[in-house]
């Protein structure tokens, strides 16, 4: 090889990955936006000509990971799902730990809860051994997103309406929501809402006993902090 033939190769090499580069993050501006994303807002995004986001827009759309609605906008489309299913098994595998050393420490049962449409839903649960009896959840259990400290917390994660019930509100305000006996009798929630890697999900603690959540807080609060900042690291 000459040194044309690589100063040409090295040039088409990092060309490619800019590409690339802006083609990832104009997914996931489309994807997160609640609204849409037209090919004007993308382009002042990426800072680039319209011309070149159109070309971007226009591949991701062949690809169906987005699609052109009535309104001229983009938004996410059927080909994200199975993204999805592989971004939602590599964040399991990623919070384990630290959702397994969280019930440790505070003697309560841990789960991660995801938002699937009007559902909130179980992606990882982890039982203290402090624990004196299995609460009996399971991955992929679910509920109304209406229900329990999971689905009040993912609600937090809503944009703030003037129709949001007075308890969104006050879980808002805290920084966290606290319930009893809404999805199973008998049984205190406790659930700390977050993203990660722009997924709305929370933290769920669930116990028999009230004051077992209420030292556990601030242990969650750290657990959730640090969880944040270690999958966003690894990302």
């Amino acid at each position: 090889m000459t040194v044309e033939q690589g100063q040409q190769q090295t040039s088409s090499s990092t060309l490619g990955a800019q590409t690339l580069v802006r083609g990832l993050r104009a997914l996931r501006a489309v994807a997160l936006s609640p609204t849409g994303t037209s090919i004007a807002e993308l382009a002042e995004y990426l800072g680039v000509h319209r011309s070149i986001a159109n070309r971007i827009l226009a591949a991701l759309a062949d690809a169906r990971l987005i699609a052109r609605g009535p309104d001229g906008r983009f938004r996410g489309a059927v080909g994200l799902v199975s993204l999805a299913e592989g971004g939602l098994s590599a964040l399991s595998i990623a919070v384990k730990p630290h959702l397994a050393a969280l019930a440790d420490e505070v003697g309560a049962t841990v789960s991660l809860f995801v938002r699937e449409g009007d559902d909130a839903v179980a992606l990882t649960v982890v039982e203290s051994a402090r624990q004196g009896f299995r609460m009996g959840f399971q991955v992929g259990d679910r509920h109304v997103i209406d229900r329990g400290a999971a689905g009040l917390a993912l609600r937090v994660l809503e944009p703030p309406r003037d129709s949001d019930s007075d308890r969104v509100k006050d879980a808002r305000a805290r920084g966290y929501a606290r319930t009893f006996g809404e999805v199973e009798p008998n049984l205190h929630g406790l659930a700390i809402p977050l993203q990660i890697s722009g997924i709305d999900c929370c933290i769920n603690m669930v116990s028999n006993r009230p004051e077992v959540l209420d030292a556990a807080l601030d242990p969650a609060l750290a657990a959730c902090a640090r969880l944040a900042e270690s999958v966003e690291q690894s990302a």
